[in-house]
């Protein structure tokens, strides 16, 4: 039965750690955290730098916000944690990665538009079988 526990305690941890490294996609989470002091506690500091297996692809694979990880090994350095406490800071990261979202986005559609345009026009420039008798 212990081992039943620890393979609970292992999937909670699991998606815990999920959701939590997941959440360092969102700049004004990461200034929150900086405001409450957590970057300065050396502690804190190395749970960050043990989250990077997430960087993994066995790990990796399962994240719903792959930004997370750009912002995982940006805090790595102090000097982003330091910065990050700044609202404006914060603020900026945020815009920057809805200009991100939108030029990906529009770019996509624009991809995927011209690939389905492509696609029609093989379509109607193959030859259609003949019926023999």
């Amino acid at each position: 039965m212990s081992t039943r526990e620890t393979d609970e305690q292992q999937r909670i941890r699991f998606q815990v750690e999920l959701e939590f490294v997941q959440c360092f996609a969102n700049p004004n989470y990461l200034h929150f955290l900086a405001q409450r002091g957590y970057f300065k506690d050396p502690a804190f500091v190395n749970y960050i730098k043990y989250l990077q297996y997430w960087k993994e692809p066995a790990y990796a694979k399962y994240l719903k916000y792959p930004m997370c990880l750009h912002f995982l090994d940006l805090l790595q350095y102090e000097h982003f944690r330091k910065e990050v406490v700044n609202g404006q800071c914060a603020r900026f990261i945020d815009d920057q990665q809805i200009l991100h979202w939108q030029h990906y986005t529009r770019k996509r559609v624009r991809l995927l538009q011209s690939q389905a345009e492509k696609h029609m026009m093989t379509v109607q420039n193959e030859p259609t079988p003949q019926k023999s008798v």
